[in-house]
């Protein structure tokens, strides 16, 4: 297992648009998963050991976000051919048994994650109104093992900006987590 960091934010980068089919059998697209003062996409998985740390808490935080008009969306674009636990059965086990309060999304081309960028799990884009780039940071100080739980709710108050004034903070930490488990090349 690979651990990395993400870059820094670019504010202002507009997402890339995506349509992706979810666990629950429906299509979602960008569009669908935005709410009225942003949009949080999380690049996630069912095996690395920084995202099972910190489920719970993305889990709580996206519940919180929602009530102040941020909308949330996981994708997992990890190759599940070496790690069957990111299968997709699995993804839907995991998020039925922990009620994800968001769509948790396939991309199985991989295309989704290299137009973001994402290079980790979990990996963090937040998103203001008009879909433009303004958190590119880590949930909170978590690694392999949550952080205490009085930890400092970074990804949580930088969202909680952008929904309030539609800027987030200048002063980011980088996310950190595993790499992105990309397809072999034919």
């Amino acid at each position: 297992m690979v651990s990395l960091t993400t870059p820094l934010c670019d504010f202002g980068w507009s997402a890339p648009d995506f349509t992706l089919p979810g666990i629950d059998g429906k299509p979602h697209s960008l569009s669908s998963c935005r709410g009225p003062r942003g949009l949080l996409v999380m690049f996630i998985c069912n095996h690395c050991p920084y995202v099972k740390a910190v489920l719970p808490r993305i889990l709580r935080d996206c519940r919180e976000l929602a009530g102040l008009g941020i909308g949330a969306v996981a994708i997992m674009s990890n190759d599940p051919t070496d790690y069957p636990e990111d299968s997709f059965d699995n993804m839907r086990r995991i998020a039925t048994e922990m009620d994800f309060p968001f769509p948790y999304l396939l991309d199985a081309s991989q295309a989704v994650a290299k137009a973001y960028g994402a290079v980790c799990t979990p990996d963090f884009f937040g998103f203001d109104a008009g879909l433009g780039l303004q958190y590119r940071g880590r949930l909170d100080a978590s690694g392999k093992a949550p952080a205490p739980a009085d930890a400092r709710r970074e990804l949580f108050e930088a969202m909680r900006e952008v929904a309030a004034t539609g800027h987030g903070p200048r002063a980011q930490t980088a996310g950190m987590g595993c790499s992105i488990k990309w397809r072999e090349a034919p």
